[in-house]
Order: structure tokens, then sequence, then C-alpha cells
């Protein structure tokens, strides 16, 4: 009965959020084939009350990755992959126009290029801004990403990183409905 209690009392301040981002990227070599990137990137969460909320992002992204960045994945080349990424936000910073807020979670991504499956997980925080354009629409930017990533390639060397990553492959914007 409690527990009746406890789960109604946290669901009368609650609330649901809809939205995502979407993220397309074109790039232009000289003698080279143009190559274009895109990221489709669902997000649903639930608000306790105003500092804390659970969500996950369920996304599909296609395109090309830089050896640079990547290089345990091989040369230059398209993949194709899956993820799902579950989080805990916190926000820290609650006025009525704007809302800043970290997100705490961790993610999966399945994928490929050239038949090479590989998988990566990652874990860490993920800062975030959001613009309440009115009652129901936002507008969310996360910045970065402080934590650890592992990259496991199918027919190559495992991959390792913990650090802060603030280039601008890891910037996202989005629109959210609250209901």
């Amino acid at each position: 009965m409690t527990l009746v209690v406890l789960c109604a009392a946290l669901s009368v301040n609650a609330q649901v959020y809809l939205g995502g981002s979407l993220g397309l990227n074109t790039v232009s070599q000289n003698e080279g084939d143009d190559q274009t990137s895109f990221k489709i990137l669902p997000e649903i969460g639930y608000k306790f009350n105003e500092n804390w909320a659970i969500g996950s992002v369920i996304g599909y992204q296609k395109g090309t990755y830089d050896m640079q960045s990547n290089p345990e994945l091989g040369s230059n080349d398209s993949y194709k992959a899956f993820s799902f990424e579950p989080y805990a936000r916190y926000t820290f910073v609650n006025s009525k126009l704007v809302s800043v807020f970290l997100d705490m979670g961790f993610g999966i991504t399945s994928g490929e290029n050239h038949n090479n499956d590989f998988t990566a997980f990652n874990v860490g925080v993920r800062p975030g801004v959001a613009v309440n354009l009115n009652k129901h629409f936002s507008f969310v930017t996360k910045v970065g990403f402080l934590g650890y990533n592992e990259v496991n390639p199918k027919d190559g060397k495992k991959s390792h990183s913990f650090g802060l990553d603030l280039d601008g492959n890891n910037l996202t914007f989005g629109l959210y409905y609250n209901f």
C-alpha cells in the first residue's frame, strides 16, 4: 500500500517529454566523392519533479567516420549503427525560460562497416541547456561528453578512452514536446 501511495505522489508532478535530434553532414573532397552522414536520435523522458528525470535516446546513424577519430575501425570508410542511451537527468539551474542540466548515463552502439561488425560502450556525463519556448515546446542542446568510451570491432583492436570531448561532433540540437 505504501508503494502505491509513493508512486501516486511521484506521478502527480510527473511530466512526459518527447523529442530528439536530427543531424546531417556533407563533406566535399578535392577530386573525391562527397560524403554524407546523418543521425536520427528520437528521445523520450519522464520528469519526476523540477530537478530529476529519466529518459532514453534510441537512434540510428549512417555515414562516414574520420580515421583520426576512430583508428580502431580501419581506413576512412562508411558505417551504419544503432544506439541505445538511457540516462538520469539532473537539472541544477531551473528558471522559467532556461534550464541547465547534466545527463548521466551509458550508451551501447552496435554497427557495421564493410561487413566488419563493431560494438561500442560509453558511460559518463553529457551537459545540456533547454530553452523553454512556451508551455509545451523546448529547444534543447547537448554539448560534449565527459566519461569512458570503448570500441570493440569484431576483426580489430579494442579501443579505450577516458576524458572530455568538446568537439563539434558532440554537439546536438533538438526540439522537445512536453506533455
